[in-house]
């Protein structure tokens, strides 16, 4: 095994060495990066860099759907066989501290101008109230007080939960961009001169730009002033997002820490994300963590945590992000804690009719605003590329799809039987919107990565966080070698996590 790793690390470095000699195209022979053939740039990629709290999941097949028993009976998550491509995922749950920055940051760049945007992303604080309890001191510290920086953030829903992807992403490119020297992080940058990397890409944020790419087109003949980045280059990352309930479920399970080397098969399905039925470490290299709870769940009925001196999982409400062992993934807090916000627009009977690679439910088509002379339009007044929903009659000659909405596809439309009449025959509607993974308030059922519940998209529990995702383009393995450095990485936080559980003991 390890010289056939070997041998495919001296092919990739082989090749790459042989790919920047030649630099020649092999279907017309012109040179690349040479303005004397008209200055085509190819470029020697080594592959989607990692960004900041990713982790890679390996995409394949698995048998997505319920591993507990269908109590109420509503076969809304019947299990079927599905592929997921490869991904990133956020290793740990978002903090108050992350959600903190993402408010600081808004309320510069905005609240003079555009106080609603910032009073849209808060959470709320009074999710902790309830009619027959004192959470008081929660509504009042929980989101702010630094004892609670590296908690998950609650309160937030999903609309909010997607608005803070969408920051994330501009923040990490702009990073990418400064530490390469070609834009500088303008801290005074307000309303729509903050950077964006859509409109950064299309030519119309000019704030802090320091200097470009080496230009190989004849128009720029000797000037050393250079290029903007372009998505050829690879130096800016796909969009931050929210996971789609199959990427989640295929995370949280961390299947890759049941397959047989060298053949192509599990050893089992997995009830939780660890294996076995139990929710404690049956045995650990580890003495520490040998018995130890293996998430932040509700015993039963006024038992959150077990007895004092000797608490079962260390949390009455929830627990740090780093707590707890990871998965084989290497992704924290996959069962219990908090729930999470999936990308999913819910339906009773979801995936009867949804397609097997990559499946979702929720797909708004939306194309880009242009002007007169049929470019993309001026950008917004918060610094964003505008874009409106596509059209039925723009779609009716396609093949692929048919309309601009699909989320009621076969499900809630014309050609479909069913139909949700929002508060007076169903709970169920189009902002319906899924979440998994569990609670601290939560018994084990619902720690299942197969268990799925919904709420409406603006609202928002004390009980339900989020995480991030993001594509793998290319190629669906490590960068280098098969399978790369994964399990490295989750034995380097299970360190992190033992530290963590010693300093909240």
């Amino acid at each position: 095994m390890k010289r056939i790793l070997l041998s495919a690390t001296i092919l990739f470095f082989v090749g790459s060495i042989i790919s920047s000699c030649a630099k020649r195209s092999s279907t017309t022979g012109f040179k690349y990066n040479d303005p004397k053939y008209g200055g085509f740039e190819a470029h020697n990629f080594e592959g989607q860099p990692t960004g900041p709290n990713l982790v890679l999941v390996e995409g394949g097949t698995y048998t997505m759907g319920t591993t507990e028993q269908d109590v109420t009976f509503e076969f809304h998550n019947v299990p079927r066989r599905v592929t997921v491509s490869s991904m990133y995922m956020d290793e740990t749950e978002v903090s108050n501290l992350h959600y903190r920055e993402y408010l600081y940051w808004l309320t510069r760049a905005f609240y003079a101008d555009f106080p609603d945007v910032v009073k849209r992303a808060y959470p709320d604080t009074l999710v902790w109230r309830d009619e027959l309890a004192y959470n008081e001191p929660y509504v009042e510290y929980y989101f702010r007080y630094p004892s609670y920086d590296n908690y998950p953030v609650v309160g937030i829903s999903w609309l909010q939960a997607t608005e803070y992807a969408r920051w994330r992403t501009d923040r990490v490119n702009e990073n990418i961009l400064n530490d390469k020297g070609i834009v500088d992080v303008n801290i005074n940058s307000l309303n729509e001169d903050n950077f964006n990397t859509e409109s950064y890409l299309y030519g119309q944020y000019t704030t802090g730009v320091q200097k470009g790419l080496k230009d190989y087109s004849p128009e720029a003949g000797d000037s050393k002033e250079g290029r903007q980045v372009k998505m050829e280059d690879g130096v800016l990352l796909p969009d931050y997002r929210l996971p789609t309930e199959a990427e989640w479920e295929y995370a949280a399970l961390g299947l890759i820490g049941n397959q047989v080397e060298n053949n192509e098969m599990l050893t089992d399905r997995r009830l939780y994300p660890w294996d076995g039925n139990t929710l404690r470490e049956p045995s650990s290299k580890e003495r520490w963590a040998q018995g130890g709870m293996l998430a932040n769940y509700k015993r039963g009925r006024g038992d959150y945590a077990g007895l004092a001196g000797k608490l079962n999982d260390n949390s009455i409400v929830t627990a740090p992000i780093y707590s707890y062992m990871p998965n084989d993934y290497g992704l924290f807090n996959m069962a219990g804690n908090v729930n999470e916000w999936v990308m999913d627009v819910y339906r009773p009977l979801t995936y009867y009719d949804m397609d097997d690679l990559n499946p979702f439910r929720g797909n708004e088509f939306e194309v880009r605003e242009l002007d007169e002379e049929g470019l993309v339009a001026e950008k917004d007044s918060v610094g964003r590329i505008k874009y409106r929903p596509q059209k039925d009659e723009e779609v009716v000659n396609r093949r692929n799809y048919k309309k601009g909405d699909e989320k009621n596809y076969v499900d809630g439309d014309s050609i479909s039987l069913a139909y949700y009449d929002y508060a007076k025959t169903t709970l169920i509607s189009d902002k319906s919107r899924v979440y998994k993974g569990g609670s601290w308030t939560d018994e084990a059922f619902w720690l299942s990565p197969g268990a799925r519940r919904y709420l409406e998209e603006d609202q928002s529990t004390a009980t339900l966080g989020f995480r991030c995702c993001m594509i793998r383009l290319g190629g669906d393995v490590d960068n280098f070698t098969k399978g790369g450095n994964q399990f490295k990485k989750t034995e380097k936080q299970a360190k992190v996590n033992k530290k963590m559980r010693k300093q909240s003991n």
